[in-house]
């Protein structure tokens, strides 16, 4: 793998932990999430326009991204108001290509190798180990904390899947730069009116938005550098990287068994992505 490439999908490991620790960590993840996808609409403004090349056959692919957007963004900023990311990130980032292989192998009658069944197991052993780290005791009754992180989690991962396949087929008719930014305008519209949230439009916000499509930019620039496998896989890093940050910056417990679960989860991407 080119060092160019490795470093810009190390790069974009980073930045996507990061701007999920920064908005498990806002006060208000609804406004903060409001605000991000406001200040996505700017930032990517002014590279939509230089780069252009949407084609009409697109339209259907942006409608149909936009709305599923919507309902991951939703979804994300409800999981992290009193959720733990370093379970809720780990599921969500690991059942997304679970999602994708299974849908692939049923609807499109596609064959699995035995690198994306070694990785689907590694990916449901590191789900069970994130989920079971946080088995408490509290007044002599256990309590099972994570199950409602876990369930969404995958949640989170079902809708990552379905805007993965969409935006796959939509590459074919559009620039992705300009792409995306028609995927984020309306998210940024309907977004305040769904939730009943006014933006936070605060500089943390700023620096969320510039996090958040910065790691998708490195990630387009590492594939014209290597193949995608690759870059997928050194991608998902994110999950380890994210589980440590909580750790520092959230102050959550994330122990030896969710760190291996974490790392479980990214060998069985890479397995997959190899595959």
């Amino acid at each position: 793998m080119d060092a160019g490439a490795l470093a810009l999908a190390l790069g974009a490991a980073v930045l996507h932990a990061g701007w999920n620790v920064l908005l498990a960590g806002s006060r208000d993840t609804q406004s903060s999430t409001a605000g991000l996808l406001v200040w996505g609409t700017v930032l990517l403004a002014a590279p939509a326009l230089v780069t252009g090349g949407i084609s009409s056959d697109a339209v259907p692919f942006i409608a149909a991204s936009a709305a599923l957007e919507l309902v991951y963004f939703v979804l994300l900023a409800r999981a992290y108001e009193g959720g733990e990311l370093s379970v809720v990130y780990p599921v969500a980032r690991g059942s997304a290509p679970v999602v994708v292989l299974v849908f692939g192998a049923i609807a499109l009658k596609d064959s699995v190798p035995l690198g994306a069944v070694v990785g689907v197991l590694l990916i449901a052993a590191g789900v069970v180990l994130v989920g079971l780290v946080d088995l408490r005791t509290r007044g002599g009754t256990q309590i099972d904390s994570p199950r409602r992180d876990l369930l969404f989690g995958l949640a989170i991962g079902v809708v990552i899947a379905a805007y993965t396949l969409v935006d796959s087929e939509a590459v074919e008719h559009a620039d992705p730069i300009a792409y995306l930014a028609l995927v984020v305008a309306p998210c940024a519209l309907v977004y305040p009116l769904v939730t009943r949230t006014r933006p936070d439009l605060s500089a943390r916000t700023v620096l969320t938005a510039a996090a958040t499509f910065g790691a998708f930019l490195m990630v387009l620039a590492a594939f014209r550098l290597a193949p995608a496998a690759p870059v997928a896989a050194v991608r998902e890093t994110s999950v380890v990287i994210a589980a440590l940050l909580a750790a520092v910056f959230l102050h959550e417990q994330v122990g030896p068994r969710r760190v291996l679960g974490a790392i479980a989860v990214v060998a069985g991407v890479a397995a997959i992505a190899y595959s």
